[in-house]
């Protein structure tokens, strides 16, 4: 399940109030008295890559762990995390109220952290414009967001995975060549010539290094709308430190190392497969056996920011999705029967309106 750490919190020393990761800058802001204080100097240190066998092994040192508590959303299955004093409120994911029940669970610490480049004003008019393409949704859907209701500002866990990658392998290079045949076509004889394919046994080896192939490490939401938020331009990315969460919430990742890989593998293997239809060459290409060597296996925990609406229509949850880098949208599309009939109707009008002139033209 997911689990969404408790937002961090860092006291304006001007006054005392909470300040908050201000988007688009890098700094902390203090919406009271507007007092601000520049984190900086987090680019200057490379993210360090870690060991993948290793983690696997369980062999990462403890300053790589971290434990956060949780409270779990019976609704949408997420678990989040919030202060001890909070003893009510709703899930981000769905907007289902729900009491504290606190757990502790133990997870790898993120490595690196993309940080918010939109405000919620500018995620919201992201979602206002795309909210209003869709025309068969219900009308409290549109007047979910010209109201202004709040976005919360999500970090979402991902893993990277770094391999450099030797493959062997065996398999068929075809040369289209055509031949001249005799046919009966409309009771005339005809020469055509038709395309046929040599195929020849051929073996080699190719090489590729893969860097930061990105896996989503979260079940929170439907993996085909964060898929929809990429591409994600990870040269920004920074190391991760609290100060960016201020204001924000971040998930725990919810699908382990070793799962999230296999996902990676199966990426890396279609890529590896193209390289070796290409080294193959020719007209058309037969892919028999591939044995891939993998080393420098290394990964990273890293956090992408999300903005998040839930809204609630007739019982059910619908939920968007804003990247906070780019402003693309995703989500849910709640369809409004009475809109769908009145469309039906419209066309039922204008289908026998068109029938009619042409009748009286005809």
């Amino acid at each position: 399940m997911a689990e969404v750490m408790a937002e961090h919190r860092f006291p304006c020393d001007t006054c005392g109030t909470d300040m908050r990761f201000d988007p688009g800058a890098d700094q902390l802001i203090c919406d009271y008295c507007g007092n601000t204080e520049v984190i900086g100097g987090g680019s200057a240190h490379p993210i360090r890559e870690q060991d993948f066998r290793a983690a696997i092994r369980a062999e990462l040192p403890k300053a790589d762990l971290e434990e956060t508590r949780t409270v779990g959303c019976e609704n949408c299955g997420a678990t989040v995390e919030y202060d001890p004093t909070i003893h009510a409120a709703d899930c981000p994911f769905c907007g289902t109220p729900f009491v504290a029940d606190t757990g502790v669970s133990r997870h790898i610490k993120p490595r690196g952290v993309l940080p918010f480049a939109l405000t919620e004003k500018q995620a919201r008019d992201a979602l206002k414009g795309w909210l209003g393409r869709l025309w068969f949704a219900p009308s409290g859907v549109q007047e979910y967001a010209r109201k202004g209701q709040r976005l919360d500002g999500i970090y979402v866990p991902y893993w990277t995975f770094d391999a450099d990658t030797k493959s062997s392998y065996a398999g068929q290079r075809g040369t289209v060549y055509y031949e001249t045949k005799s046919v009966v076509r409309d009771g005339k004889r005809q020469n055509v010539r038709v395309a046929k394919v040599r195929w020849q046994s051929v073996s080699g080896r190719v090489a590729r290094f893969f860097d930061d192939v990105l896996v989503l490490a979260s079940r929170a939401l439907p993996k085909r709308y964060t898929d929809g938020l990429a591409p994600w331009d990870l040269s920004p990315l920074e190391p991760y430190r609290v100060e960016y969460l201020a204001g924000f919430r971040a998930e725990a990742y919810s699908i382990e190392l070793e799962d999230a890989f296999g996902e990676a593998r199966g990426h890396m293997d279609r890529m590896i497969e193209r390289d070796v239809r290409f080294d193959i060459g020719g007209d058309r290409q037969r892919v028999g056996q591939v044995d891939t060597d993998i080393r420098d296996l290394t990964f990273k925990h890293i956090l992408l920011p999300v903005w998040l609406a839930a809204y609630k229509y007739r019982g059910k949850s619908f939920r968007f999705v804003v990247n906070g880098r780019t402003g693309k949208v995703q989500g849910e599309r709640p369809y409004s029967p009475i809109k769908i009939a009145i469309a039906v109707v419209v066309g039922l009008v204008i289908a026998v309106i068109v029938g009619f002139v042409a009748a009286q033209q005809g």
